[in-house]
């Protein structure tokens, strides 16, 4: 009788093993099922007490000191301008009293025929 009772307390603790492994991985595989589910609802419904981020272009900041430098650079290229211009027929004028003398006058520039 001896030799019967090794095998058999053998397979209680091999029965003993089998089950609490099964119980282990059975508990396991409800859990993360439980999970996969919860977290597939949070992909196809979500939160709506979180607000969503504004769009791009309302978070764009508007800086004025950047527009004031534009403003001020585009008087002074502005002013450049105009003072090549007045330079520009300051020179012509000056050109015509040399070549032609006294009065620099338009009419003298051009020759009567």
């Amino acid at each position: 009788m001896s030799f019967v009772i090794g095998p058999v307390s053998g397979a209680l603790v091999a029965g003993g093993i089998y089950y609490g492994f099964s119980n282990l991985i059975d508990s396991r595989t409800k859990q993360h099922k439980e999970n996969l589910h919860v977290l597939s609802q949070r992909l196809t419904t979500p939160p709506s007490e979180y607000d969503p981020p504004p769009p791009a272009a309302a978070r764009i900041v508007r800086k004025p000191t950047t527009a004031l430098i534009k403003q001020s650079w585009n008087e002074k290229v502005g002013d450049l301008y105009v003072l090549t211009r007045r330079g520009g027929e300051w020179a012509g004028s000056w050109g015509r009293s040399v070549l032609y003398g006294g009065d620099a006058s338009a009419s003298k520039a051009t020759p009567s025929q």
